[in-house]
């Protein structure tokens, strides 16, 4: 039985998460959805919202939970016992980073490996950042989240 952990901000999540998380329940047997949570970063949801609509994105899919974490991922896939990182690419640019971040990880625990998804083509421009900017300027993302996640982005915006 392999678990994997797909760790990010998703803040908020897109349909690029939604996409990566889709394969891989069909992939891996158990797969954890952490929420990263960092203090020294600035989001637009709150821990609770991000959890919230994660579980309630992943919610027909009994192999995926979603949690949260504060601390090195690696610790959290070695506390639950899982062996496999996932992690997201769209572009070369991601990719570089993933792949610093994959060896720093290895280097932390050489018995967990990193496998690198790269999200649908219909997916690979859609950036957090951009999804939110638009939502604040009135603009359409359905197309970009899932409906959840576009109420409550419209919710945040007004």
């Amino acid at each position: 039985m392999v678990k994997a952990v797909f760790a990010g901000s998703f803040d908020p999540p897109t349909y690029g998460h939604y996409n990566i998380i889709e394969r891989a329940r069909s992939i891996f047997n158990e797969v954890h959805v952490v929420v990263a949570v960092n203090k020294e970063k600035k989001y637009l949801f709150s821990e609770e919202e991000r959890l919230a609509l994660l579980t309630e994105i992943v919610s027909p899919w009994p192999n995926v939970s979603v949690r949260s974490w504060d601390n090195l991922i690696v610790k959290y896939a070695q506390e639950q016992g899982a062996k496999v990182l996932i992690r997201g690419v769209r572009n070369f640019a991601d990719f570089s980073y993933e792949f610093d971040l994959a060896l720093l990880n290895r280097s932390l625990n050489p018995d967990i490996d990193t496998v690198f998804m790269s999200t649908d083509p219909d997916y690979f421009v859609l950036r957090s950042s951009a999804i939110k900017e638009l939502a604040a300027l009135g603009g359409d993302v359905s197309s970009m989240v899932p409906e959840p996640v576009a109420k409550a982005l419209y919710a945040k915006y007004g």
